[in-house]
């Protein structure tokens, strides 16, 4: 597949479904910036026909390299990162899966039925990463009783196959010199961070500061009517550089584990 193609339809779906991330760059870009990727995040069960191996076969294709690898013991979730090792520009890749054998039966039987509804020619297309939910309608009973065991697995349940969410590069932004400065430039322009963890996770002598604004809310079509529910977010990230004066690459598991809430209903409610 054609990487130019894949990320902008990557973008396309993605902005469709969070406007606030439209907003956010059209605000940066009325500033003067250019607005650059740091890098894009997905979503996924841990099923052997739609694991994080399959997810990244696209980017794998292009030339994309597996980095490093990340656990989240309390959300119970298994990520890796991928990038491109001739390409500094292109965007860094990350993809986490719900272990759903740490869960209870219910839930295990749900995705799994949820799965088994779906041919399996649809999870072998290069492009399943663009096609959202592949399965039937969402019931908002089924919705509910994931959500209170994993707000990941309810989230996965009703979006599908998509980019959770998109990051700025915070240290390609002209006007701004830390994270501290753009937020505060979010919020005088009245977008609600994510607070879990503090409204910036992780520190300099981690070589990682992110932050993110909370999901969008958009209508959802269930079996017993439309919801409003969680749909995707806008993330930011600055790096600091190494020993080596290579700006660090990789992710923080007590960092990332925060901004997975971005997507939280309870976050929403608060």
């Amino acid at each position: 597949m054609n990487s130019t193609f894949l990320f902008e339809e990557l973008w396309k779906q993605y902005a469709c479904k969070t406007p606030s991330a439209d907003k956010v760059k059209s605000l940066l870009e009325g500033e003067g910036e250019t607005v650059t990727n740091d890098h894009i995040a997905v979503r996924t069960f841990n099923d052997p026909r739609i694991d994080i191996e399959v997810i990244a076969q696209p980017f794998i294709k292009m030339g994309y390299k597996e980095i490093g690898e990340y656990h989240f013991e309390t959300k119970k979730l298994y990520a890796k990162h991928y990038e491109h090792p001739h390409n500094h520009d292109a965007p860094k890749i990350f993809i986490s899966q719900l272990l759903t054998e740490k869960f209870s039966d219910a839930l295990q039987q749900t995705v799994q039925k949820v799965l088994d509804s779906v041919n399996d020619n649809v999870f072998s297309r290069d492009d399943l990463i663009l096609k959202g939910r592949v399965w039937e309608t969402p019931c908002y009973e089924i919705y509910s009783m994931l959500q209170n065991e994993s707000e990941y697995a309810a989230w996965m349940y009703v979006n599908g196959f998509c980019s959770n969410h998109f990051t700025v590069d915070v240290n390609k932004l002209k006007g701004f010199q830390s994270l501290e400065s753009l937020n505060q430039f979010l919020k005088n322009n009245d977008f609600v961070l994510n607070s879990s963890g503090g409204e910036i996770k992780g520190t300099p002598s981690q070589l990682l500061e992110q932050s993110s604004i909370l999901a969008d809310k958009v209508e959802i079509e269930f079996i017993e009517g439309t919801k409003e529910i969680t749909s995707c977010y806008y993330e930011f990230a600055y790096r600091y550089a190494q020993e080596n004066g290579q700006l660090f690459t990789g992710f923080i598991a007590n960092s990332a584990d925060k901004i997975f809430e971005s997507t939280d209903m309870k976050l929403q409610k608060a």
